[in-house]
């Protein structure tokens, strides 16, 4: 398999054009190969690529919190949705035990004392990883990526 230049996309050897983009794929020439020809390969890749082009959209839902359970209902067939699926229920999950441990911590902190607020504000800084873990999983999924979440992806 080659990987596109342009988007990043793996395609099989035989393509001629990367089904993302549309880049002419230089390995195409290469093998020399004329452009009536083709095979099973060709034809399963390019079905695949479709499929994600296609399913972008469920993926990206996937990272928004509660709206997994939009393309867990309407796309689950999708084996480029399953992945992304699998990957914003473990972020929506870890968020929930983050908030329920933050709040335990916040009343048992603020319990002790108002003047340790600080010790809460700078736990609470975490949240925004959460964050930048969603935009990252939106990115991957926008462009066409099967790629686990840093840190917390390859839990389940």
């Amino acid at each position: 398999m080659k990987k596109c230049e342009k988007c990043g996309i793996y395609v099989e050897n035989e393509v001629k054009y990367c089904p993302v983009c549309g880049l002419v794929l230089e390995s195409y020439y290469e093998s020399g190969q004329n452009q009536n020809q083709g095979d099973y390969k060709d034809t399963m890749s390019s079905s695949h690529n479709r499929e994600i082009r296609n399913d972008k959209a469920m993926a990206i839902l996937a990272y928004l919190g509660c709206l997994v359970l939009v393309p867990m209902l309407a796309a689950k067939d999708s084996r480029f949705v399953k992945y992304h699926i699998r990957q914003g229920v473990i972020l929506l999950v870890t968020e929930v035990i983050f908030y329920v441990g933050y709040c335990i911590l916040s009343f048992a902190v603020l319990s002790i004392s108002w003047r340790l607020y600080f010790i809460v504000k700078a736990i609470g800084a975490v949240r925004y990883l959460f964050l930048v873990l969603m935009i990252i999983g939106i990115i991957n999924a926008a462009s066409g990526k099967k790629k686990a979440l840093p840190v917390i992806g390859n839990i389940g």
